[in-house]
């Protein structure tokens, strides 16, 4: 087991010295909260403590779960400095294990105590995500504090380029730079297909973007050709700024729709758009005709 000077190991002795001396650390516990807190809350605090110290039937680590819980409770309600105290004696040398396991698991050589006191840290400034329903809760919420601290520490090692490697996991030296010749044939190959592909989608948009009305087309070219701004392009237009994002929402759903379609080996549901000079014209006609139906009948 790893200890370190300044932890504290609860036993399953009921009457051993380590929890004499966390039955002392009570008593200052109870002085610092006597300033903020009733008495009655005091009391029943420092009786459950003292129950759970007392109790000949739980374990050390059951012992240690159920009080670290009611600590971590005292200080998201109190901030009490004591309590914190406590919880890092307590559990200081646990979390340290569980940091050293995350750590060889990642193969990494950060030093476990740097990373410890980010966890710690942790605990301090978010105790307002602690829930106390379970006797155990210190224990499970602090595991996901440790993994995620690993996590966030190597990462910035990463970031840094301070990130270490062991000698012996470095990829072995090349002595030919060249690359193979059959690996060439395959990079040449596919870099044509690639093409082939990119050409055949960029057939189909313009295929489908000609298919748009005059407005879709020109608000699509000045902001995807030109790139101006939707607030420019909608100037340009003479339309407002809403109305220019739907205008051009719309036509690349259609557009993308169409190429769906295509590819999925549908027919594409994009019709040419209609003149609207041609629909003003045909309404006209209507109307003229309408009088002399009525006429004949």
């Amino acid at each position: 087991m790893i200890q370190q000077p300044g932890f504290v190991t609860l036993t399953e002795s009921v009457h051993s010295a380590a929890n004499a001396l966390v039955g002392e650390r009570l008593l200052a516990l109870a002085m610092e909260m006597g300033h903020e807190t009733d008495r009655g809350e005091r009391a029943e605090l420092l009786r459950h403590l003292r129950a759970i110290l007392s109790d000949p039937a739980r374990s050390a680590e059951s012992r240690r779960d159920a009080f670290s819980t009611q600590l971590m409770q005292a200080f998201r309600l109190h901030r009490s400095r004591t309590a914190f105290g406590l919880l890092y004696e307590l559990n200081g040398a646990h979390l340290l294990q569980q940091v050293v396991g995350r750590l060889r698991r990642y193969q990494s050589k950060a030093d476990a105590q740097d990373v410890l006191q980010e966890v710690f840290v942790n605990i301090y400034r978010y105790p307002q995500r602690f829930n106390a329903e379970r006797e155990d809760a210190f224990r499970v919420w602090t595991a996901t504090i440790v993994r995620n601290t690993v996590l966030k520490h190597l990462r910035s090692l990463s970031r840094s380029g301070r990130a270490e490697v062991a000698f012996d996991e470095l990829p072995e030296p090349c002595g030919n730079d060249r690359g193979e010749p059959l690996r060439g044939v395959i990079e040449t190959e596919s870099q044509a297909a690639c093409g082939k592909v990119y050409l055949t989608y960029l057939h189909f948009y313009l295929r489908f973007y000609q298919l748009l009305s005059e407005r879709e087309q020109r608000a699509i070219h000045l902001v995807e050709v030109e790139g101006l701004s939707y607030r420019a392009a909608a100037r340009d237009l003479g339309i407002k700024l809403e109305n220019l994002k739907m205008v051009i929402f719309r036509a690349r759903r259609k557009i993308h729709r169409s190429m769906r379609r295509v590819f999925e080996g549908l027919p594409p549901d994009l019709r040419p758009a209609r003149d609207p000079r041609a629909d003003v014209s045909l309404r006209a006609t209507r109307v003229e005709v309408s009088p002399a139906k009525d006429g004949v009948q």
